[in-house]
């Protein structure tokens, strides 16, 4: 449906108000409510508790399994050192049977904790894209309840909505697959490790210790500058997608007016923007690994030294240090990894708190009567098509009216043209019509029915519409126009294309009503788009037709087969017709001219030719442009 110009006046400085760089997005710290996104979350996730639960055992049960593992390895080479020592004395040898069987025991420890966590991984990837599904499934079904309004309001895109459906949900999958249970084998790993330590060695355990609030002011500092950029980064995406949509969309207008220069350097600015918050993100959570690495590495050369020095006393054995080596190296890849998570978890979270913001967008209100007696909504029902305009006021905005008091009366199967200068309220009309918004004072009526007292699906269901930007999708030409009646046979389609003067051009591509559209519908002609769509309401069969600037965009010739093909579906429906080229509306029954919102003139062709006005004037500069 054409735009009004004050809405696309209102978008266009919408877009041009949104910051580049590092401006909208850069102050944000975390997500706004870090504890609420996090305990919605649960609750989106308690269908799959039980799974969830075992899954976390079994991580448990991997984690407790391999941490025993080196221990045991340390059991094995004490009793080499043993064997050795005693083999130096001269009163025995090494027991490489009793080395076996504590090896064949490690082996089996390794094997249970492998399997344990093969199994955990699986469920994991099966609760997060559940998970993620019905997230997905959530958002599709969210989109056709958010009015209209939601999608014209500042700072909102289809491209962002298109990123929170696939990057921001793409991401909360990554995130749940693994940020879950790395924060319970980490935290399990810890302890498990710091148990098996000081089973070992209450010295040694009180040097690696010494190395934690080390550990804990490293990562304390780099989550704190790390978590300010991540939500920035999840929402700097959604502009990316939809500057990149943008330019998609208008990429003839843009080659056409040669502004691919200019298209590159916006595009190069919310790029830019992109780049800074995650290259800071990406390399503050990278320093994590390192840095515990070297506070490892400090704890490593400490044990060492003094396993060295207790060695050499006596009081442990060298399988014992060798085993505490192992847990010190180990010791600090589980803190790692918790800091790691800490930032899994403010991610997911944002990617989160941008999916549920979504969710809690306000709906499309109903305000239907319900019958007291019946407990039902006030029914319309198959629709004559009478149409009353009780002076009726609109305006996108608070304080800046559209349509001013404006008033009609359209009886059953008339049809009404609706002319006017661009931003006159044309289209605003047909949109308060079927209910993309509703009026803000006055009463719009169908078959006397306030249409504010009737549901918008029993409403919508009366109407077809022919728009100027014909709307195909991807698949056969028999599915595009099987979409204006899902449950038509093929014979039913075939005839509302011969309805429609659409045979003769169908018949000439490959598989004729087989014929694979692309996106786009780019591998047929504007006016072989336009007639389809025409099909496609012919197949509806509404009461109440609205054409607007249908013709707008063909050729004479095939605005005359269009024309024809209109004609056709219009005889004995409500129709309205809105048009600039005033040739094509001779013939209704009825012409209103719009200017600035309010009806100046209403009639026929020829009594308002007659009358000389604003009709006369709009038809005349036509005419004189022709010739």
């Amino acid at each position: 449906m054409a735009e009004e110009t004050s809405l696309k006046e209102q978008q266009e400085r919408s877009r041009q108000r949104r910051p580049h760089g590092g401006g909208r997005f850069a102050p944000v710290e975390k997500a706004k409510d870090f504890k609420g996104t996090l305990r919605r979350l649960i609750h989106a996730l308690s269908k799959e508790a039980p799974l969830m639960i075992l899954a976390v055992v079994l991580a448990m049960v991997s984690v407790i399994f391999s941490v025993i593992g080196p221990k045991i390895l340390g059991q094995a080479t004490n009793e080499v050192f043993l064997g050795v020592a005693a083999m130096g004395r001269g009163d025995g040898g090494i027991d490489f049977a009793k080395i076996a069987q504590i090896l064949a025991f490690l082996l089996g420890i390794y094997l249970i904790s492998s399997g344990a966590q093969a199994i955990q991984g699986w469920l994991m990837t099966g609760i997060s894209q559940r998970t993620v599904f019905r997230f997905r499934k959530e958002i599709a079904e969210k989109i056709s309840r958010v009015p209209l309004s939601y999608f014209d309001g500042e700072g909102t895109s289809k491209g962002d909505v298109l990123s929170r459906m696939t990057n921001d949900v793409d991401t909360l999958s990554q995130t749940l697959n693994t940020g879950i249970v790395q924060l319970v084998t980490s935290l399990t790993q810890v302890i498990g490790i710091a148990v098996m330590m000081l089973s070992i060695s209450l010295q040694l355990t009180g040097v690696t210790l010494l190395m934690l609030p080390l550990a804990g002011i490293v990562l304390f500092f780099l989550i704190r500058a790390s978590q300010r950029y991540f939500k920035a980064q999840q929402a700097q995406l959604g502009a990316v997608d939809g500057k990149i949509e943008e330019d998609f969309s208008g990429q003839v207008v843009i080659q056409a007016f040669d502004q691919t220069g200019r298209a590159e350097h916006e595009f190069q600015k919310e790029n830019d923007a992109l780049y800074e918050s995650a290259w800071k993100s990406q390399f503050l959570s990278g320093l994590m690994q390192p840095l515990m690495g070297l506070v490892g590495d400090l704890g490593y050369v400490g044990v060492v030294v003094v396993g060295v020095g207790l060695a050499v006393q006596g009081t442990i054995q060298p399988g014992d240090i060798q085993s505490f080596i192992q847990y010190v190296r180990n010791f600090t890849q589980p803190l790692a990894q918790l800091a790691a998570v800490s930032n899994t978890l403010q991610q997911m979270a944002a990617c989160a708190e941008r999916i549920f913001e979504f969710l809690d967008a306000p709906e499309e209100t109903e305000t239907a009567k319900i019958d007291p007696e019946t407990g039902k909504t006030e029914q319309l029902g198959k629709a004559k098509g009478e149409v009353s305009f009780d002076h009726i006021s609109f305006g996108y905005l608070p304080g800046k009216t559209i349509i001013h008091d404006f008033t009609a009366e359209v009886p059953e199967g008339r049809t009404v043209a609706i002319v006017g200068p661009t931003g006159a309220g044309k289209t605003t009309l047909m949109k308060l019509l079927l209910r993309f918004y509703d009026v803000d004072k006055g009463v719009l009526r169908v078959d006397g029915h306030d249409v504010r007292d009737i549901e918008r699906e029993d409403l919508r269901q009366n109407f077809a519409m022919v728009l100027q930007d014909s709307w195909l999708f991807q698949g056969t030409i028999r599915e595009n126009i099987r979409f204006g009646r899902l449950d038509a046979t093929g014979e039913e389609v075939e005839a509302a294309a011969r309805s429609a003067h659409c045979t003769h051009f169908i018949e000439t591509l490959p598989g004729g009503f087989d014929f694979e559209l692309n996106e786009g519908a780019t591998n047929i002609s504007q006016g072989q788009r336009q007639l389809l769509t025409i099909a496609r309401a012919v197949l509806a069969d509404r009461s109440i037709l609205i054409l607007d600037e249908a013709t707008s965009n063909v050729d004479t010739r095939t605005e005359w087969r269009i024309q024809r093909a209109m004609d056709k579906l219009m005889a004995g429906r409500t129709s309205f017709v809105i048009a600039h080229r005033l040739s094509t509306i001779k013939g209704a029954d009825q012409i209103l001219v719009l200017q600035d919102g309010d009806v100046v003139e209403a009639g026929t062709h020829e009594e308002l030719l007659a009358k000389q006005g604003v009709y006369a004037k709009l038809y005349e500069s036509q005419f004189d442009q022709v010739a």
